[in-house]
């Protein structure tokens, strides 16, 4: 695969995050004429500059440091892209309305058990981390790979994703999912 090619695929990538803004900006509005409540905007700004910075790094340390496309790994890499992206956009579609870039839940409203979500508690961020993973790797990017995985493990990690269990946590009614831990 060639350098231009790996761009246009990279660039395609952020064009997929902008049809993923444009689809959560019309969630939060139904979400908040429902009485949604935010929570977790302290770390909703560095998680767009990571993700901005990894489509970015990307192509920089691919043009700088002359990263070669090694075929026994770029192929399978680009594969897991794929999945990736097909992984995200089940997430979305079985989450419908409720689904965000944001942390915002409205109150009352049950957990999402269907989908990936009958399996894993977070099947978006799996998606998050293979394609973080994958993408660069795609053309040995490693170094991307590498920083974007440890920045983005200490994102959701410490931040993300104990928000949206606690809001998840508080507005779930007990009567309406009984099986929440």
């Amino acid at each position: 695969m060639s350098v231009l090619l790996y761009a246009a695929l990279v660039l395609a990538t952020g064009f997929e995050r902008l049809a993923e803004l444009v689809v959560s900006a019309r969630h939060a509005r139904w979400s908040f004429a429902r009485g949604g409540v935010e929570s977790g905007r302290g770390h909703f700004g560095p998680m767009v500059l990571l993700h901005t910075g990894l489509l970015v790094a990307c192509v920089v340390e691919v043009v700088a440091l002359d990263r070669p496309f090694l075929p026994w790994l770029g192929w399978p890499m680009l594969v897991l892209v794929l999945a990736s992206q097909g992984l995200r956009w089940w997430c979305i579609g079985t989450l419908g309305p409720q689904w965000n870039t944001r942390v915002i839940v409205v109150p009352g409203l049950s957990l999402v058990r269907r989908g990936p979500y009958r399996w894993i508690p977070h099947p978006n961020y799996v998606a998050v981390v293979l394609e973080g993973i994958a993408l660069p790797l795609v053309h040995s990017a490693w170094i991307t790979a590498v920083g974007f995985t440890v920045l983005n493990a200490w994102l959701l990690l410490g931040f993300r994703i104990p928000a949206e269990e606690r809001a998840l946590e508080a507005a779930v009614e007990p009567a309406q999912d009984p099986g929440r831990r």
